[in-house]
């Protein structure tokens, strides 16, 4: 497909997609209308499977996605990432909601959707461990499912969580963007009554003075200065991950080193913002959602659509029951512990996205947007990287090999 062409298509399904989020106040979130868009784009052959590759975001995004990571680091201070081991929990505690759920399903359902009442436990545990990874993890867990099912000759259980992955977004987009909007209500009301902090909102005619809140020199603090620093810090992350042989996560590292960097000025807050790449490289990153959708094929969906609808409906019934009552426990709402569970549906740059979407539908004023945001992003993003990356990762390596051994 032409490049120039691909990639209007795609600003313009964007802009579509803002759209609709701005004038329904975030109730229908962007990420929610653009995953439509292009899958129905795609079952219906409207859109070319390779739109999003010949638009070059796709390979712009396999660059600059660490770059963001990076980005969000700054965005939170080490005093806020301290507070988030409640967060880990809940995302530890919903790994496990949606095994345990799963499992379940796999007892009331295994005869049913293996075809054969012979083996039927077998290959419902089978659709079980392949659920839970791909349910709960990102495209490591997915990968590392598929090696197992086709180690041993299971093709529909190797499609399975590449179905989930490319779907599991339309459950979790609007589920989440419904729920945030009560956290974000709620906060709101918190703010009014004095009993949320505000944070401070600089407004456009106030300093910015990179120099106090960088130590890098000024040649580093302009566009090409700013992608050349964090560009290094991304390759010592994907050296880290390397040496560890992938147990320390490339995004993990570049996250936790761009909150070391922010706490010692080395990099000021939020320091992509104000950058003229930035906008793009958002936008690249975003594209990333969107690419297993073109790989969806009508066939698939069809000859597992019994399990992937029992997956889903059980898996989601794991996710909040599980996030809920541990994150009651811990001292955070309903609402916002069911959020964090459903960061598992999706993981970055949803976690951010909607966090942004929905302190902006709640909020009438900067301040309030402002002192909403700084209470849910920080939580959301921790939880995508606790659900997805990490927990997600582990637990699927230790179950995988289960796969075909009933």
């Amino acid at each position: 497909m032409n490049p120039v062409l691909a990639f209007v298509i795609v600003m313009l399904v964007w802009t579509v997609s803002d759209l609709v989020a701005q004038r329904t106040r975030s109730l229908l979130s962007s990420l929610f209308v653009a995953s439509i868009i292009f899958l129905v784009g795609f079952l219906t052959g409207l859109f070319p499977e390779d739109l999003l590759a010949s638009s070059s975001l796709l390979a712009l995004a396999g660059v600059v996605v660490g770059f963001v990571i990076v980005h969000l680091g700054t965005m939170i201070s080490l005093d806020d990432f301290k507070k988030q081991w409640k967060t880990l929990l809940v995302g530890i505690a919903t790994v496990i909601g949606i095994g345990l759920a799963l499992l379940l399903a796999g007892f009331l359902f295994g005869p049913r959707i293996s075809g054969s009442a012979a083996d039927g436990y077998a290959q419902a545990l089978d659709f079980v461990i392949a659920g839970t990874g791909a349910l709960s993890g990102g495209a490591i867990s997915v990968l590392i499912v598929q090696e197992a099912a086709l180690g041993v000759g299971l093709t529909s259980i190797a499609v399975f969580p590449v179905l989930i992955a490319a779907l599991q977004g339309l459950i979790g987009f609007p589920l989440t963007s419904v729920i945030l909007r009560r956290e974000a209500a709620r906060l709101k009301a918190e703010y009014r009554a004095g009993t949320l902090a505000p944070v401070e909102v600089p407004g456009d005619d106030a300093p910015h003075d990179d120099a106090q809140q960088s130590r890098l020199p000024a040649p580093l603090r302009t566009t090409a200065g700013t992608l050349f620093v964090v560009g290094v810090v991304v390759l010592v992350s994907l050296g880290i991950n390397n040496l560890t042989d992938g147990i320390l996560n490339t995004f993990v590292v570049a996250l936790i080193l761009g909150i070391g960097l922010r706490t010692t000025r080395v990099l000021k807050p939020s320091v992509l913002s104000g950058i003229d790449a930035f906008g793009l490289m958002m936008i690249a990153v975003m594209i990333l959602v969107f690419g297993p959708l073109a790989t969806v094929k009508p066939s698939d969906v069809t000859a597992l659509a019994g399990p992937l609808l029992i997956a889903f409906v059980f898996g989601v019934v794991g996710i909040a029951g599980f996030s809920a009552l541990v994150g009651k426990l811990l001292g955070y709402s309903v609402p916002m512990s069911v959020a964090i569970g459903l960061t598992s549906l999706y993981g970055f740059p949803g976690t951010m996205i909607l966090s942004q979407e929905a302190a902006k539908g709640a909020g009438e004023t900067p301040e309030e947007v402002a002192a909403i945001e700084h209470e849910i992003l920080p939580k959301m993003i921790v939880a995508g990287f606790s659900t997805v990356t990490i927990t997600s990762v582990v637990i699927t390596s230790i179950i995988a090999g289960r796969i075909g051994a009933g």
